[in-house]
């Protein structure tokens, strides 16, 4: 574990992190910083009045979008269509609800006021994306997180109805494979994705991936459900 320079393009590589997966300390949460992290498989996760943090950990539990499983009760769900779903038309809001979501065992939230800020920052330069959910004018859920080439880095989702993030992240799921999307970064394991298909890579395999993927050409926002591939 290192402390960042002040250069933003310089980071270790992911697989020098130490035993509780973090690369280095320090730096910023610039656009660029934020770019040259994700490219590389590493990414921030710290807690108010903390130095930034940068994580690899080992193993990464991922998506890959073509083995998506979508359980029989929540596919009946989809085709009844009980919340309006859309894209990158309440970035700021869904982030909030993310950072206001009260999960177990943790207390507070990552979501600090300066990484608000940065991945407000990223969703106007179209590289951060939101999936909503409406119930009405009621945004019920919702998921971000960071585009990249062929790689859709999951950020953090929440809901305050029945399966709302589910829906909006399986429905998401299926429109970026047809864009071309060859993986979703989840972080770490959940048994909430695990019903999906995520599973742990080790590090090393992540990491050699990402670097081919994350260097494709990328779809900019904002996003929108009716685009073609």
């Amino acid at each position: 574990m290192r402390f960042l320079s002040a250069d933003p393009l310089t980071f270790p590589p992911g697989d020098s992190a130490n035993e509780d997966g973090i690369v280095a300390v320090g730096g910023d949460l610039s656009p660029t910083r934020l770019v040259a992290a994700y490219q590389r498989g590493i990414f921030p996760w710290y807690s108010e009045g903390l130095p930034i943090l940068w994580h690899c950990p080992d193993p990464r539990f991922v998506l890959v979008p073509e083995r998506l499983h979508v359980p029989r009760s929540l596919r009946k769900l989809q085709k009844a269509r009980p919340y309006r779903l859309t894209l990158d038309t309440a970035f700021e809001a869904v982030i909030d609800g993310c950072a206001k979501v009260k999960r177990p065992g943790q207390r507070g939230t990552w979501i600090t006021r300066d990484m608000r800020r940065a991945y407000v920052a990223l969703h106007q330069l179209g590289l951060a994306h939101s999936c909503e959910a409406w119930a009405g004018d009621e945004l019920v859920g919702g998921l971000y997180g960071v585009s990249l080439g062929h790689v859709f880095f999951g950020e953090s989702m929440f809901a305050r109805a029945d399966d709302a993030s589910k829906l909006a992240f399986v429905t998401l799921v299926e429109w970026m494979r047809a864009w071309g999307v060859q993986l979703v970064d989840c972080q770490q394991e959940t048994a909430h994705l695990a019903r999906f298909g995520a599973e742990p890579w080790p590090r090393q395999r992540f990491l050699t991936v990402v670097e081919a993927l994350a260097q494709q050409p990328t779809r900019r926002g904002p996003w929108r459900f009716d685009d073609q591939p």
